[in-house]
């Protein structure tokens, strides 16, 4: 059994069909991607898998439960992690800082407002955790940084970071490599995949970047029209007529 399961994920707005019986399958430490053009129905699609939005059909399974109607906060506790299509850090915290609020809030430890005003010590334990998460990602000399003094590729690292602070066994980016040069994409790319090595952790990566894809996922879905129109290895997806007619622009 895979470790997500969606099957048949349908969403209407006021009429308009935004997602047409959507299916798709993530195994344990596995990276798949999921591409489309603008309006294809990925950023719905996402959100029905996170719980933002409630499907008006099928269903979604994740380690064999059913969380088709199950908030956000419960499917994070199963193990759900996430980034933002838009950069969410928050100024006047350490880059260190931001990882150790992601711990206290998984679990549960200290009141959040404390940790946004620094009014709780964190423990050795909680410092030991994030540097190891920091280092993972290549940020530990970025440590006791101000936020507002790395670029947006550390940025995108960072909250990385603070989403493996959760020791999710999805992770589900949006659009990670928004906004980056091609040196910037590059590297996370290879962070990635340092993450992927090292945790095992299993990747939904949501993209327009068709290189990025290519040189991470191992599986690819494409949406277009919010149908879901090739799935398969990433080799074999890219290859595909429709698909390049579709996604690339390419007449075939």
């Amino acid at each position: 059994m895979a470790l997500l399961e969606a099957r048949d994920i349908s969403k209407r707005f006021a009429g308009i069909t935004a997602l047409d019986d959507v299916s798709l399958d993530v195994e344990a430490g596995e990276p798949v991607g999921l591409i489309g053009p603008n309006g294809a129905g990925k950023t719905t699609f996402f959100n029905c898998l996170l719980g933002l939005l409630r499907p008006d059909g099928g269903r979604v399974v994740f380690d064999g439960r059913n969380i088709t109607r199950m908030p956000v906060y419960k499917r994070a506790r199963l193990g759900f992690g996430r980034t933002f299509q838009r950069i969410e850090l928050f100024s006047g915290m350490t880059v260190r800082d931001h990882l150790l609020v992601a711990e206290r809030a998984h679990r549960g430890t200290a009141s959040l407002w404390k940790d946004m005003l620094n009014l709780s010590r964190a423990t050795t334990e909680e410092i030991e955790k994030a540097d190891a998460t920091l280092e993972l990602l290549g940020l530990l000399d970025y440590a006791n940084r101000p936020i507002e003094s790395c670029g947006l590729g550390r940025g995108r690292l960072v909250e990385v970071g603070r989403a493996l602070m959760t020791e999710p066994k999805l992770l589900l980016l949006d659009e990670p490599s928004s906004g980056l040069d091609r040196v910037e994409t590059e590297e996370l790319v290879t962070t990635l995949q340092s993450v992927q090595r090292e945790r095992g952790t299993a990747i939904l990566l949501v993209e327009h970047d068709v290189e990025m894809v290519q040189s991470f996922v191992s599986r690819l879905y494409v949406l277009d029209f919010g149908t879901l129109i090739a799935s398969g290895t990433t080799a074999e997806v890219l290859g595909d007529a429709t698909v390049r007619k579709a996604y690339l622009g390419e007449y075939v």
